[in-house]
């Protein structure tokens, strides 16, 4: 079998020269050179071994200055860059890069003067996620730093979580935690630090009770964030919810199984209820919703609107529903109060709501810190917004004691 000849001719266009040496170039570079296929195959080989050894050899040679200094064209983040990198290099004195960075961000977030759109540290980011999520490993206590005039600061418990290693040891709201491991605590983030992220399970916590001072030995256990709890009086059944976590919805379905047919009317308490996942809102909204009615509207940036619809018949059927709010209920609680208002004739009932009608998106850094932005305004079902202004309740009451009475006689 004859061996198949490539041609491989290379041309030249340029513009005419004068001197003859150039035109002899020209006409070398023109001619056409004859190569076998296999040589065509060994020569592209060749030279692709070349240039990746070559390329692994630059990189490899620059790697130490390309750690060093940020390379970037000449756009709006090359100032940014050059200040980074003459703080870094040339400051005369060693500054923290992580810090600097951790600044530069929250300078970025600061300079929207948005208060929902920020910045927040590792031990922030952790206790929100924490709430949200409903569900943490630790010893199941909520605790705060107390400073008084002219004395040390002290721990101090808030909140026992039921079923928790705190509860089952003994230790109760109001205790002052003096000591874990034996070391000295006075501030609350020193206790959570310390048995939240220690490298073991298991914490010698000393504690002082009507000025007795005792020692108890936790082990860390996931801990369940109860945020939701329920009565009965008569044919209305209460439910309590604190926050809208991503645990909330199964919880509410919970206290609803335990109502009895003789409950035909429900109270939702969403006082001092600040909020939480979008989602959990609507997907609560969808438990006593009919499929098909609006549970919110999302407006973005460039005014394009977005409707949300229940995607199912409500999970129980009332014949009246009673929201209950108060100054501090927002966001995800005036979702719910909304929804169920205008989709469902709910009655709404206690003092004007705080009036938070914009949604935040987040994002965990590399640090484990997170960002949160605002990317959207809600709408109510009648594309009401109530940003800024609050939802004003059915039936105003602003006396707390009398809140739930009238919120029990207008289900009735």
């Amino acid at each position: 079998m004859k061996e198949e000849k490539k041609k491989a001719t290379k041309k030249v266009v340029t513009k005419k020269k004068t001197t003859k040496k150039k035109e002899e170039d020209i006409e070398i570079v023109s001619k056409s050179v004859e190569f076998s296929l296999i040589e065509v195959i060994v020569i592209v080989i060749i030279t692709g071994i070349v240039v990746s050894i070559a390329s692994g050899l630059i990189v490899y040679k620059n790697y130490d200055k390309l750690t060093v200094d940020v390379v970037a064209p000449k756009t709006e983040l090359s100032e940014f860059i050059d200040s980074y990198n003459k703080i870094v290099n040339k400051y005369v004195e060693e500054v923290n890069k992580d810090e600097l960075i951790e600044a530069a961000i929250k300078g970025m977030y600061d300079y929207l003067e948005d208060e929902y759109s920020m910045y927040l540290n590792l031990d922030d980011t952790n206790t929100l996620e924490e709430q949200l999520t409903g569900e943490y490993k630790g010893i199941g206590v909520e605790i705060t730093t107390v400073s008084e005039k002219d004395k040390e600061s002290y721990v101090k418990v808030t909140k026992v979580f039921t079923n928790s290693p705190a509860e089952k040891a003994g230790l109760k709201v109001g205790d002052i935690i003096t000591k874990v491991d034996g070391a000295p605590m006075h501030e609350a983030s020193e206790v959570s630090s310390t048995i939240k992220d220690g490298n073991k399970e298991t914490y010698e916590v000393t504690y002082k009770r009507n000025g007795k001072e005792s020692t108890l030995t936790l082990t860390r256990e996931k801990v369940f964030i109860n945020s939701v709890f329920s009565k009965t009086y008569d044919n209305v059944g209460y439910i309590q919810i604190e926050t809208f976590s991503s645990t909330t919805v199964s919880q509410v379905l919970k206290e609803l199984d335990k109502f009895d047919n003789k409950v035909t009317s429900i109270v939702l308490d969403l006082r001092d209820n600040s909020g939480g996942y979008l989602n959990t809102a609507y997907d609560l909204a969808d438990v006593f919703l009919d499929k098909g009615k609006i549970v919110y509207e999302l407006k973005d940036r460039s005014g394009r609107i977005s409707k949300y619809e229940a995607k199912s018949d409500a999970k129980r059927k009332f014949k009246k529903i009673v929201v209950l709010i108060n100054g501090n209920s927002a966001s995800a609680s005036e979702i719910l109060t909304l929804a169920l208002r205008d989709s469902a004739n709910a009655t709404v009932v206690g003092t004007k709501s705080y009036g938070k009608g914009t949604v935040q998106e987040t994002n965990i850094l590399n640090s484990g810190s997170m960002v949160k932005y605002t990317t959207s305004y809600w709408l109510g079902p009648k594309g009401e917004s109530i940003n800024l202004i609050g939802i004003e309740p059915d039936i105003k009451v602003e006396k707390v004691e009398e809140q739930i009475n009238k919120a029990i006689e207008a289900a009735k």
